[in-house]
């Protein structure tokens, strides 16, 4: 069992950065993947980005490419994701997730097991 919980959310301007932490109990948690996704209100839960547990390979969603960074740091249980150059669109809350499923991380939401109880993030205009 893995249980996850995110930090580091928070009141942010446009242009700014926040950095997210995704802290996990368990000591299978660096054998399994990892995603971070937003749901904004009114819409669904979507892909943000992924990283495969051993951190050398990640996946980002169009939308945040070239502008967060997912990384994990495996001797600490805990993932991260850097936002920079916020935009008010990026206005939601953010989960991390774990997929103990061996294997290249999912953009499905479906595929996780593990879910974090989210942190919100709101880009003020």
């Amino acid at each position: 069992q893995v249980q996850l919980v995110e930090s580091g959310g928070g009141l942010v301007q446009a242009g700014g950065s926040l950095r997210l932490s995704c802290a996990a109990s368990g000591r299978t948690f660096s054998m399994y993947a990892v995603g971070w996704f937003r749901q904004a209100p009114g819409k669904e839960r979507e892909f943000v980005a992924a990283i495969r547990w051993s951190g050398v390979n990640t996946y980002y969603a169009d939308s945040v490419k070239g502008r967060f960074t997912i990384s994990r740091d495996n001797t600490q249980n805990t993932a991260y994701l850097q936002m920079g150059s916020l935009k008010p669109e990026d206005t939601a809350v953010y989960y991390c997730a774990a997929d103990r499923k061996f294997g290249s991380p999912s953009t499905s939401a479906g595929a996780y097991d593990y879910w974090g109880q989210g942190t919100q993030v709101t880009v003020s205009s």
